[in-house]
């Protein structure tokens, strides 16, 4: 059985041994395992057609929008918030479905800089959640493997909610699994690593491990070779759509 294979039953495994934190945790939880494929992309063309499912998506949305987590703890909160990244994602291609990419619901990568989204009663952007509270406030930068931006090049969507209860365990496994078995993340060809945009963007993030390719060999199981020349791969901002 192949590495991604098994990670994904982990990880299904421990999504039905947590407990829901949030009131509209399980609820998220069951239209990420009817829509998600366990490779990590979105039916979007059978969600779209479900109006039951497309409302209780926005009854989602709505209770992030409303009110903050019920479980305060650090885990409570971080996983509170990227369910919350996720769903408004969804949501937002949702709402403009059919389309190519992202990049195409609003100019200069409005989707992510406009104030569009809700959460806990403020008004914000999906980069202020991701920047001013997913990274400035828990500052573990395993968080850029939870939240998925809906293109091709992001580390794939993960078809359970987070929980505080599995947490840790979740963030470790995917981060593993993306640094492991995705192309779009590693490639190696001798003494030069291609690695994904992510590691050039959020650069700080990865600095307290020694820079992007310390960190990837902290997660990856066969190491870049030492003195290993790191370049950037093109992002693909493709819908991940699942065909």
């Amino acid at each position: 059985m192949k590495t991604s294979h098994i990670l994904t039953l982990v990880l299904t495994f421990f999504a039905f041994l947590a407990p829901a934190a949030e009131p509209w945790e399980a609820d998220f939880g069951k239209l990420l395992g009817k829509y998600v494929t366990p490779a990590g992309r979105v039916k979007y063309a059978a969600w779209k057609a479900s109006a039951e499912d497309i409302a209780a998506l926005t009854k989602v949305t709505d209770a992030i929008a409303a009110a903050g987590p019920t479980d305060a703890t650090p885990e409570g909160r971080f996983s509170y918030h990227i369910n919350a990244y996720n769903a408004w994602v969804l949501r937002g291609v949702l709402e403009k479905y059919p389309l190519a990419s992202v990049r195409d619901i609003a100019p200069l990568f409005g989707f992510f800089t406009q104030d569009r989204i809700t959460v806990a009663g403020k008004k914000m952007s999906l980069n202020a959640l991701e920047k001013q509270i997913l990274i400035k406030e828990f500052r573990d930068p395993r968080v850029h493997f939870a939240i998925n931006c809906a293109s091709a090049s992001c580390p794939p969507l993960m078809n359970t909610v987070y929980s505080a209860a599995r947490l840790n365990g979740a963030l470790e496994l995917n981060t593993k699994k993306f640094v492991n078995t995705n192309p779009l993340a590693v490639q190696v060809s001798g003494k030069e690593a291609k690695v994904s945009m992510i590691f050039d963007w959020y650069a700080d993030d990865f600095k307290a491990a020694g820079g992007a390719a310390a960190y990837i060999n902290s997660m990856r199981t066969e190491q870049l070779p030492a003195g290993v020349k790191v370049k950037f791969q093109e992002y693909d901002w493709s819908l991940n759509e699942a065909k």
